[in-house]
């Protein structure tokens, strides 16, 4: 049986993967391997974003000047901490700023986006790319980015933003990237957006696999694993 085949036929198994002996964590799972709903949920699609094979599954490939999917949930309304995770493949020709994925917090009455939200977000130089990820909720806000932690384009990452009622914290295949104290209120409902920020700005360029969204603060040790033959290739 191939590679391919085994991850297809168990993405559920991957979805939920953590070390031995860790604590189960209660969380929500997106797949990206179809267009018109993510995670149950349905989406409204802009452009031509593709269902693309990869080593991992199916995902879905956003072309960096007009592909996103909107997703008619916010995963994490109501969380005092939590922790997004997504396997993600940034990819070369794309812009220098890119916000891949947003979740954004409405006004219940008029279903307009608040500043409350919640961003992935990728910097690019030359061939290479760092993590941003930024939080805000109320007056208070953080945006973590290490422009020395460099990693080449066109490869699979894992990469998270963890929140434990005191510390926002980052990663990139499970190393910390940046930390800082914050103070975030509990986001209302609302929606997200995956390939560009809400309001349409800053699209992205590459692949997204999965997603995760726990309502507690992982340890790395807990964190969604790329499979070993990714985690080995060079990079």
């Amino acid at each position: 049986m191939t590679f391919g085949r085994v991850l297809g036929g168990a993405a559920l198994l991957l979805a939920m993967e953590v070390m031995p002996g860790a604590p189960k964590t209660s969380a929500e799972v997106w797949t990206f391997d179809r267009l018109d709903k993510i995670g149950g949920h349905r989406t409204t699609m802009l452009g031509h974003p593709r269902v693309i094979s990869t080593p991992l599954g199916k995902a879905v490939q956003f072309n960096g000047v007009d592909d996103a999917l909107y997703i008619d949930n916010h995963p994490l309304a109501g969380a005092e901490t939590f922790t997004v995770e997504a396997f993600f493949r940034p990819e070369r020709g794309g812009a220098p700023e890119q916000r891949w994925f947003h979740l954004s917090e409405q006004d219940p009455a008029t279903k307009a986006d608040t500043d409350t939200r919640l961003l992935f977000e990728t910097r690019l130089t030359g061939d290479n790319w760092y993590l941003d990820s930024f939080a805000n909720s109320g007056k208070a806000s953080l945006a973590l980015m290490n422009r020395e932690r460099l990693h080449p384009l066109d490869a699979w990452y894992h990469v998270a933003m963890v929140y434990d009622g005191k510390e926002f914290r980052n990663y990139v295949d499970g190393v910390m990237e940046g930390k800082g104290e914050l103070h975030l209120l509990p986001q209302g409902q609302g929606h997200t957006s995956v390939g560009v920020r809400i309001n349409r700005v800053n699209y992205f360029k590459g692949a997204v696999r999965l997603a995760r969204f726990s309502r507690r603060a992982l340890t790395p040790e807990e964190f969604l694993k790329l499979p070993a033959k990714l985690r080995s290739a060079p990079r």
